[in-house]
């Protein structure tokens, strides 16, 4: 099978007419170059899509590019060897719709470098699921091991719980043996939190102090908030336990101080997941298909749409009405 000569992409422009997206017939001629072509199965919305398909935030850094930090699907053509007609494959950030064209197309042209062979124990539709939030939360768990965390250290905190990354991390952690505490200011949605991994939910005032430090109440935790937040969470983390930061929902300010650092031996861990090495990543989609993979993928992905449905998509995450995951669906 061949893409055929047009094909439907959600394509963003920034030119003398305004910052503007939408659905356009593309060709291949018009996509990125690169070894593979697959025909897309599904992608997924991140925070990061919301911004760049509304021009809330400066993440694309050349237009015109189509859309979607995340992939999956299978090879239609292939001029690299590990590669064949066929293979499902998927790719998470490596510059999908920052300097290169992204997923949100029936067809998309792949850096093989960066193409991800589909584990065993995972389909393509869970690996979208998962996506570019499944990545980062499995990558903060993997820093956080690699550095000596363990169950015993007590249970790892993860605030903005009910978003994405949040979600998937509740059950990724959980699944991985540990208890998970999580945090956030929709306490509407503590049923959906302890339903998909949570053993406690707490609010946001819950973890709140202005002081450097407090009583140690956990062994670590993954942020995606940043700002008070985080050095709320550095204060209350248990000796040598490891905090994990992944995003800045609320701020991209820190203001702390070195004692959690010097007197508990406290580590903060950056998560950059676009950036990822390609041994690590391959590490990380193992263990998700593998020992880490959630239970809840279907319970966590609360909604699902097409092309057609994302801007409505994107204006629901900016505005801070979303939970969960939402799918894009290529269909037939």
């Amino acid at each position: 099978m061949s893409a055929p000569t047009a094909f439907n992409a959600f394509r963003i422009h920034d030119d003398d007419d305004g910052y503007r997206s939408g659905i356009e017939q593309v060709s291949l001629d018009d996509l990125s170059p690169g070894e593979l072509v697959i025909r897309t199965a599904y992608s997924s919305v991140n925070f990061k899509d919301a911004l760049a398909g509304t021009g809330e935030g400066k993440i694309l850094r050349r237009f015109p590019l189509v859309g979607g930090i995340d992939v999956a699907g299978h090879v239609v053509a292939s001029t690299d060897p590990g590669f064949r007609e066929g293979d499902a494959v998927l790719v998470t950030g490596c510059g999908l719709s920052e300097t290169r064209d992204g997923g949100y197309s029936q067809y998309a042209r792949l850096e093989a470098k960066w193409a991800i062979p589909l584990p065993s124990g995972l389909s393509l539709r869970e690996s979208m699921i998962l996506g570019t939030a499944g990545f980062t939360a499995a990558l903060a768990l993997l820093r956080m091991t690699e550095n000596r965390q363990t169950p015993e250290l007590g249970p790892l905190a993860v605030t903005g719980a009910s978003g994405g990354v949040g979600s998937l991390a509740l059950d990724i952690f959980s699944r991985a043996g540990y208890e998970v505490h999580a945090i956030s200011g929709k306490a509407d949605q503590a049923g959906y939190l302890k339903s998909i991994g949570a053993s406690e939910v707490l609010g946001r005032d819950a973890l709140a102090t202005k002081r450097p430090m407090e009583s140690a109440r956990f062994g670590g935790g993954l942020d995606n908030v940043g700002g008070s937040m985080l050095a709320s969470l550095l204060a209350q983390t248990a000796p040598y336990g490891n905090v994990a930061s992944a995003g800045l929902a609320a701020s991209h300010a820190l203001d702390t101080t070195v004692m959690p650092f010097i007197i508990r031996g406290v580590s903060l861990l950056g998560v950059a997941s676009a950036g990822t090495a390609r041994d690590i990543r391959q590490t990380v989609w193992q263990h998700l298909a593998s020992d880490w993979k959630p239970r809840h993928l279907d319970r966590i992905c609360t909604r699902e749409v097409g092309l057609d449905g994302l801007p409505e998509v994107f204006r629901t995450m900016l505005g801070g009405g979303s939970f969960g995951r939402t799918l894009v669906a290529f269909g037939d």
